[in-house]
């Protein structure tokens, strides 16, 4: 009988709340980035809504005229206040592990804008084949069909749309801003609670199961997150 053992896959992985909690640092730079432009900004509320890109949340605090050069000095303090504070998430070098042990390629897809994101990174000691900044939602799209990726791993509503947009695998995670029935509503192949199950839910993809819709048993419930 030939194996149904699917090829070596590439898989995309998301960043902020995916493979890292950026929360700490991100609250500490919006902190600062408002003692330095003299605007006030809720940093508590900012970082409940991570994953879309940093002009959709400047606008809320800045005029649109203003939000290029904001958003510059936030780029440029980012390093300084974001990067020490930031933690990996559980299971996220694992799951970049069993991707390379599966002899497959892990790419980063990300909203952030790229330098920052590899110095993240590169500060947690993960090491993705290839890390690709400043693309959001559908226009991760890009990236995942150049790096042909299988899979794309991603904990935002707007993640689930860029792997489909891209003809990839959507498996969600519930370790961000949207919930499990949010992920699934959106059209997640796959939701798990984080990214603990994915090994599990690759193994079984690879040898032609874990096409399940829904929750993935390997990391317990899809939890919900505020």
């Amino acid at each position: 009988m030939a194996s149904s053992t699917r090829p070596a896959p590439t898989v995309g992985f998301d960043l902020d709340m995916t493979l890292i909690d950026s929360r700490p640092g991100i609250h500490a730079c919006y902190l600062e980035l408002s003692a330095r432009t003299g605007t006030y900004i809720d940093a508590d509320l900012a970082v409940t809504r991570l994953g879309p890109p940093l002009a959709e949340e400047l606008a809320n605090w800045f005029p649109a005229e203003e939000i290029p050069a904001v958003a510059d000095l936030y780029r440029e303090i980012y390093p300084a206040y974001a990067i020490e504070p930031t933690l990996v998430l559980p299971g996220a070098r694992e799951a970049v592990a069993a991707v390379r042990e599966a002899g497959g390629r892990a790419v980063v897809v990300t909203a952030k804008y790229e330098p920052n994101a590899k110095l993240h990174l590169a500060h947690l000691g993960i090491e993705p084949d290839a890390v690709i900044g400043g693309l959001w939602a559908e226009q991760k799209a890009v990236a995942l069909r150049e790096h042909d990726a299988d899979v794309y791993v991603g904990d935002h509503v707007g993640d689930v749309r860029g792997a489909r947009a891209a003809g990839a695998r959507s498996v969600a995670v519930a370790s961000g801003p949207c919930d499990a029935g949010e992920l699934r509503a959106a059209g997640a192949d796959v939701v798990l609670a984080d990214l603990t199950g994915f090994p599990k839910w690759l193994a079984a993809y690879r040898d032609g199961e874990g096409d399940g819709d829904g929750d993935g048993d390997a990391g317990g419930p899809a939890a919900a997150r505020a």
